[in-house]
């Protein structure tokens, strides 16, 4: 991880250099895609004037501001010249997602308390061979926070949506922390979309045994967070006007290689900056109970695909593993050393290594295949 990046240029991005402008929406561009439930639109943050119209003729509006890739803070040299931020509407639903590279697509998706930016120190390698997409899951960052809708069936279809809008018929999936459960929902949901899934650090609500309720400080410094976070409302007024203490100590605990403090106030000030951001941030835990019925139905259905699971050598490290192996045929298990829970950025460099391998028969077959049009298109 650098300790101080270089500064960003107007013109040629971080670093001076200008990286090769890729058309990172080959299969979509901006506009409105008629999908399925009632459409897309998509906006990017390059687009003037407030975006594109969805499906209802009311603009998209184009993302600006916190949260978005032009401001976020000590981003690798070159990534503004090569990611974007956009929003994509449907299912009646906005989601934030920064897109770049280019090959076949692979979707990103974070876990709590972080959003799209966990991910910023992978991206430009994987933007070498993928068209990469990190997304904000509902009630996080810049995308929608309605007040329901996050058990991992539905926050699966959000993601379904997504890749539709840009185009993208079977991808490969990484999963961490939250996203864990929800890319093991994808694949079991839509098994016919997910061509690989790599997940990393967590537990399959109703699949990994539980731990003990009183179990050692160890663990439960690790995993008090889960019962707080289900709370109904207390929860809320406990952390609100405290985030920093709370998610400050959150990010602190779980690293075995601290976190950047610009990294961790970021994540903050995102958390804090509108009052329904905390809601949104404990609404994949309140809705636990949804989750685990479904998983209860999905672990009778193996995976077929293949399957990367990832620990943090100084975390949860084989049980990821373990886990998956309980719900899937083929599993690689792997550990990083000297990682605690936060793998992207605490271990960028093991993280992409293997990555790299396990996505290379997919990187290989999507490489030979048709590209797609670059004229958007309905379904």
């Amino acid at each position: 991880m650098p300790e101080e990046p270089a500064k960003e240029n107007p013109v040629h991005g971080f670093g001076g250099a200008r990286m090769p402008r890729r058309d990172v929406l080959r299969a979509a561009g901006t506009g409105v895609l008629g999908l399925g439930l009632g459409g897309a639109a998509l906006t990017g943050a390059a687009t003037p004037g407030g975006g594109s119209p969805s499906p209802q003729g009311t603009p998209v509006p184009t993302p600006e501001g916190l949260g978005t890739v032009q401001q976020a803070p000590h981003l690798p040299a070159g990534f503004t010249s090569t990611f974007t931020s956009r929003f994509v509407e449907a299912r009646g639903l906005r989601q934030h997602v920064v897109v770049g590279g280019d090959g076949p697509p692979l979707l990103l998706v974070h876990g709590w308390p972080e959003t799209w930016y966990a991910w910023r120190l992978v991206m430009p390698r994987l933007a070498r061979n993928f068209t990469v997409l990190a997304v904000d899951q509902r009630g996080i960052g810049l995308s929608d926070k309605p007040e329901d809708g996050y058990d991992t069936r539905t926050l699966a279809g959000d993601l379904v949506a997504l890749m539709d809008s840009f185009g993208h018929r079977r991808f490969a999936v990484v999963g961490h922390d939250t996203g864990m459960p929800i890319g093991y929902a994808l694949a079991t949901d839509h098994p016919d979309r997910v061509d690989r899934l790599a997940v990393a650090e967590a537990f399959l609500p109703a699949v990994t045994p539980s731990p003990p309720m009183v179990s050692t400080a160890q663990v439960n410094d690790r995993l008090w967070h889960i019962p707080f976070n289900r709370l109904t409302a207390v929860n809320e007024e406990l952390v609100r006007g405290r985030e920093d203490v709370y998610f400050g100590w959150q990010f602190n605990a779980k690293a075995e290689r601290k976190l950047p403090d610009y990294a961790v106030r970021y994540y903050v000030q995102l958390l804090s900056s509108r009052r329904d951001a905390l809601r949104g941030s404990f609404g994949w835990y309140r809705a636990l109970d949804t989750t685990i019925g479904q998983n209860e139905q999905r672990k009778k259905r193996l995976l077929s695909m293949p399957v990367l699971a990832i620990g943090g050598a100084k975390s949860l490290g084989e049980s990821v593993g373990s886990t998956m192996k309980l719900v899937a045929h083929d599993v690689q298990p792997e550990v990083l050393p000297g990682s605690g829970h936060w793998v992207a950025e605490e271990a960028p460099a093991e993280l992409l290594a293997v990555l790299t391998a396990f996505l290379a028969p997919y990187r290989t077959r999507g490489r030979g295949a048709e590209s797609p049009s670059t004229t958007p298109t309905g379904r």
